[in-house]
């Protein structure tokens, strides 16, 4: 697994909008050296090419033929996923309220045509070094610098966003809480050193277990581990959380401490809710943290489920090979 903390920073993406292609190919040839460039003719492919590779800096021509750049740059200010993005604005025109305009919009700065290079350069490199120290501040706000998991704060915020988002879909959100057995042992035995290790290796089987990149896991507390499920039903999710205890025995990382078994294990609570107007992720949390306390409460190193708004509970035993498919609807 990765850590986002300390990993290499990737070259950074710049995308060029502009109508006239000898000014894309004009752009593209001064800022080679700068990142990895990417061009759009007009708004539409613009918004689109964002949308699908968000970039690091956006040089927006004002005049466009299908839709001007302000309404691009409101666009983008307008979403969330995409108004963090700095945004550069190309001009011909030396236009004081023109410029107040586009700064108002959100716009960094501008660069008027026909292109001083120096100039073009320096300002892009100051929005991007700009991007890259915001980008950077964002991981340690977000991150657990242990695991490079996501941390308690972006659990409660992504959370809740997929919560709502659940909800205007009426999808299922399920919620997969986990607990290392006998962490306390672990570390009075083995010193807190080898602690954070075991720690470590958990999150790498979480990681390489979740597959699905609006799956979220992140380090909700100490030894406690959580993992966001979108538009997941009880059983898929029950199913990734047995994957996820096996894998963490079939480690077999010595626990001479532990009275459930000689090697670390885990102990997991799953629940599933279409959320409600009536209801809220708290509830969600604590019906899978009722389940992880079930979980320990029978032997530990086992997953408890419960499917939200029914009766129905299941309780995988810690060497199930299948688990029964269950209704979590209402």
């Amino acid at each position: 697994m990765c850590d986002p903390l300390n990993s290499p920073q990737l070259p950074p993406r710049i995308l060029i909008v502009d109508d006239e292609r000898f000014n894309r190919q004009l752009l593209t040839t001064v800022l080679q050296d700068e990142g990895i460039i990417s061009t759009a003719g007009g708004s539409a492919e613009a918004l689109e090419a964002v949308r699908m590779n968000p970039p690091d800096l956006i040089l927006l021509d004002v005049r466009l033929p299908d839709m001007d750049g302000f309404e691009v740059c409101r666009r983008l200010k307008s979403n969330q996923a995409t108004q963090d993005i700095p945004v550069i604005f190309i001009t011909a025109m030396n236009n004081p309220e023109e410029e107040a305009r586009g700064l108002h919009l959100g716009a960094v700065d501008y660069i008027t045509k026909p292109f001083n290079h120096t100039v073009v350069k320096a300002r892009v490199r100051t929005q991007l070094r700009l991007k890259q120290q915001a980008n950077l501040l964002s991981r340690y706000a977000f991150h657990d610098a242990l695991t490079g998991l996501a941390n308690r704060r972006a659990f409660d915020r992504l959370g809740e966003h997929e919560w709502n988002s659940c909800q205007r879909q009426s999808f299922p959100l399920a919620l997969i809480l986990l607990d290392v057995d006998h962490f306390k042992n672990y570390n009075d035995h083995y010193g807190h050193g080898a602690g954070d290790d075991c720690l470590i290796a958990i999150a790498r089987s979480m990681a390489s277990a979740v597959n699905r990149s609006s799956d979220l896991i992140a380090r909700y507390g100490g030894e406690e581990f959580a993992i966001v499920l979108p538009e997941t039903a009880l059983a898929p999710a029950c199913a990734l959380a047995e994957r996820i205890r096996h894998s963490v025995e079939e480690q077999h990382l010595p626990h001479a401490a532990s009275p459930t078994a000689p090697h670390v294990t885990v102990s997991l609570g799953v629940a599933s809710l279409v959320p409600s107007g009536g209801s809220r992720i708290r509830d969600l949390i604590l019906q899978a943290d009722d389940c992880l306390y079930r979980a320990k409460r029978q032997g530990r190193n086992r997953v408890c489920s419960r499917a939200g708004g029914s009766n129905s509970e299941a309780t995988a035993d810690a060497k199930a090979e299948s688990l029964p498919a269950i209704d979590t609807q209402p």
